[in-house]
Parts: structure tokens; C-alpha cells; sequence
């Protein structure tokens, strides 16, 4: 498994550069993406050392402050990225943006559900050759089949491409983000 953030510096990650972003930088080993107009977020740098399918991608995250998303995670899934969006629309949509041009306020994977700020939440993402999977603290909150699916990003979030981590209007902070890799599965 490998560590994508060492809880000390932004190591391996760059400035998304959205435009408008909030401060970004390190706080008692999170990962903190200030409040921006509209968007803040990071971008790890090294493209090649990342996985296509048959991976995890694990993270406490919490929203310190605002109302919207404060894990916007988009990932990479064989030849295109894909984004999960927990928090959106004014704090509660969580979902997968975009399947078949549908984002996670559209489309099947949409789902509601309240977070409390200044509490952490464990989220888990696999992704697998036509399935993506997702679960906070513990509990399965999306299933997506993507057998047949257009999968693909807003063009709002093409700065996070291959890999990043984006909030909306939202103060966010992040830790334990570590990627592990497994044989396809039989």
C-alpha cells in the first residue's frame, strides 16, 4: 500500500489551480482545503505511478466549515476519470459524476445524507474493471455497474485529473489517504 500524503507536507501534490481556489496546506498532519470561490483542491503529480483498475483508495475526511462538498475525489478508471462527489448540492448528495453524462445529482449512484461538520468520516473507494464501490465508515453507500457506461468528469474538475481531491465553497481537511492495489479479482 502506499501513503499518498505523509501527514507532514504536500509531497507529491500540486496546487489544482482552479481558479479562486482557498489556501491549501498542512494542519496537525491533515491535508486542509481552505474555502474557495468556488473550488480548492490538489493534484498528485505523478501520473504514472497510478493504477487504472484493481485498487482502493482509502481517507478520513471531514468539513470543517461551509455547506457543500468537502470530498470531491476524482480518480482514475482505465482510460478515463471519474469523480465521487459526498457532500454536494447544498451539503447532502453524495453519488458518482458522471455516469452515461449523468452527474452524481442524476444518476443512479445519487443518494442523500447529512454530515455534521467538524466530524470524521472513513470513506473507502474501489475501483474494479466495470464496478465502482463505495463505503462510509464502514457501511456500502454506492454499488455502480458500470458495464456499458460512459464514465467521465465535470469539466469544472478537469484540474484534478489523474488524481485529486477538490471542496466547493467548503473548508475540508483530510488524512490517512493511502492507495492499495490487488490482483484483479477471478
Amino acid at each position: 500500500e502506499i501513503k499518498l500524503f505523509n501527514g507532514k507536507n504536500l509531497d507529491g501534490w500540486k496546487n489544482s489551480m482552479f481558479g479562486g481556489d482557498g489556501e491549501i496546506g498542512v494542519e496537525d498532519g491533515q491535508l486542509i482545503l481552505d474555502m474557495g470561490n468556488d473550488i480548492t483542491g490538489v493534484t498528485w503529480k505523478d501520473e504514472k505511478a497510478l493504477p487504472k483498475v484493481n485498487y482502493e483508495i482509502s481517507l478520513e475526511a471531514q468539513r470543517v466549515d461551509g455547506s457543500d462538498f468537502f470530498c470531491g475525489l476524482t480518480f482514475p478508471i482505465k482510460d478515463d476519470p471519474c469523480s465521487l462527489i459526498l457532500g454536494g448540492w447544498g451539503g447532502t448528495v453524495c453519488g458518482l459524476s458522471s455516469l452515461d453524462f449523468k452527474d452524481a445529482s442524476e444518476n443512479e449512484t445519487t443518494l442523500f445524507r447529512d454530515f455534521k461538520n467538524g466530524q470524521w468520516y472513513k470513506i473507502r473507494l474501489r475501483v474494479l474493471e466495470k464496478r465502482i464501490t463505495v463505503w462510509i465508515d464502514g457501511k456500502e453507500i454506492i454499488d455502480a455497474d458500470l458495464a456499458g457506461k460512459k464514465v467521465g468528469i465535470r469539466s469544472e474538475v478537469e484540474p484534478s485529473k489523474p488524481l485529486g481531491f477538490c471542496s466547493f465553497r467548503t473548508k475540508a481537511a483530510l488524512r490517512n489517504i493511502v492507495l492499495k492495489e490487488f490482483e484483479s479479482p477471478k
